[in-house]
């Protein structure tokens, strides 16, 4: 039957922060709570001022003066990109394989699904989370809500919830994310092991056997696996565009760092924690809007690893740029956030995860922000020359690094598609260049959002499945 609904005490700073970046530092009575929002909610400091001035500085004189320059390290930038994503997908997936556990040795387990209206797919969230194989005597499952979502609410009651699951509200206060939802679905967490799901998630139902099978045999440092994210079957471009970029992310990328050891960014959904590893790093960043990313290189700073899974979570992706444009935008804003927290100190990072995070997390920011303009580029010099020499303006070194890259991506999108268990179909590796520039529109919305809006958190619309929607 439905369970009461609880409304916590929070810790949490209750007031909004201005809304401006250069925003004063909160002050917080709690050491706790200080502890808590030392990452993107405080402010850039001087050093890391002065130091984008003089880097936007330098790219301005560049642009002006040395424009050789700022194609040359755009090259370079595409080249080490490309080349990346082959090596990713010519690396083998790494399946140690695990023993099933006997029911009797499975871990308690917390599921934290926060909500914030989802009404409408509230009862397939439920139904995809009861048919999970695992003891629902060893199961926690933590419906978080927003304390004002009276719709959602008022359709959690109407359903006949399993003992297992717990429904809260977090209490009013800032900010309003998914993040410090999830810090509020933590303090009531009782597992041994600890997962995140969305609301319109549709995980495998053996993802938390196989996550605790490999937990047990693991070393104790081991403190996340990252199951696949993988979409919906769709042949509309944009939603097919969409899951090719998923697969390449999490069946080709993700992999390939996981069997070299090196971290990589979360993603928002289906990671599954070692709950003692999640408390010694003090949870999700409240106030990043990409917390999950965040949450992967604090625990690679503190010295724990991350591993993958092969049982995937099944997603829908945004059917128009009306939704893509935000979710992608929110993205990108997290990135930057990541970044100005994480390069705050350095020094106690290792060169392996200082390296990793330049490659995953800097190099998607910086190609967000440039295909966009390169791509007016090219067409630009390809049509000025057409038509006054016959011949096109780019030259062959940059015609063979489009090539190159192209062929990259397509390979490595192929690879995960295949992987994935999704159709490769010619349209979608073709058009792939066509749908790069879009990030660069989401980009410029991500860069004003972080200078006036740095918390808000775009919430992408979800519908019920109604099947495979395009197929």
């Amino acid at each position: 039957m439905a369970q009461e609904f609880s409304e916590l005490r929070s810790r949490r700073p209750g007031g909004l922060l201005p809304g401006s970046l250069l925003r004063p530092r909160p002050r917080l009575a709690d050491p706790a709570d200080e502890a808590r929002v030392r990452g993107a909610a405080l402010p850039p400091t001087g050093a890391q001022l002065a130091g984008a001035g003089l880097v936007v500085i330098l790219l301005l004189a560049a642009v002006i003066g040395a424009p050789v320059v700022v194609h040359h390290l755009a090259f370079l930038l595409f080249l080490a990109a490309a080349v990346t994503r082959l090596i990713a997908a010519v690396t083998p997936v790494h399946n140690p394989g695990f023993e099933p556990l006997p029911d009797p040795a499975l871990p308690a387990y917390t599921i934290i699904a926060p909500l914030y209206r989802e009404a409408e797919i509230a009862a397939q969230l439920v139904e995809g989370l009861s048919a999970l194989d695992y003891p629902h005597d060893r199961l926690q499952i933590i419906l978080v809500l927003e304390s004002d979502d009276q719709e959602t609410r008022e359709a959690l009651t109407t359903l006949a919830l399993p003992s297992s699951f717990q429904v809260l509200a977090a209490p009013p206060g800032a900010p309003r994310t998914k993040p410090r939802a999830c810090n509020v679905a933590l303090e009531q967490a009782t597992g041994d092991l600890v997962t995140i799901y969305d609301a319109e998630d549709r995980p495998d139902t053996g993802q938390l056997r196989e996550a605790a099978a490999r937990f047990a045999v693991a070393p104790a440092r081991l403190a996340c696996l990252q199951a696949p994210l993988r979409i919906d079957p769709d042949r509309r471009i944009l939603p097919a565009q969409f899951a090719l970029e998923y697969a390449t992310q999490f069946e080709v990328l993700l992999p390939a760092l996981a069997r070299l050891g090196a971290p990589f960014p979360l993603g928002g959904t289906s990671n599954h924690f070692r709950l003692s590893a999640l408390r010694a790093v003090g949870g999700w960043d409240a106030w990043n809007v990409t917390e999950d990313a965040d949450l992967g290189f604090r625990l690679a700073a503190e010295g724990y690893t991350m591993g993958v899974l092969s049982r995937p979570t099944w997603e829908p992706a945004p059917e128009t740029l009306h939704d893509w444009i935000p979710q992608r935008a929110r993205w990108v804003k997290g990135y930057m956030q990541t970044f100005g927290v994480h390069s705050r100190t350095p020094p106690h990072w290792r060169t392996g995860v200082a390296a990793a995070f330049a490659a995953t997390l800097g190099s998607a920011i910086a190609a967000a922000f440039l295909h966009g303009p390169l791509t007016a580029w090219v067409l630009m010099a390809s049509v000025i020359g057409l038509a006054h020499d016959g011949v096109p303006w780019v030259s062959v070194p940059d015609a063979a690094l489009l090539v190159f890259g192209w062929l990259c991506a397509a390979v490595a999108g192929a690879v995960g598609l295949r992987r994935a268990g999704l159709p490769v179909r010619l349209r979608d590796l073709l058009v792939l260049p066509l749908y790069w520039p879009l990030h660069s529109l989401a980009a410029a919305h991500a860069l004003f959002q972080l200078l006036v809006q740095p918390f808000h958190w775009d919430k992408t619309p979800h519908t019920p499945r109604t099947g495979q929607a395009g197929a």
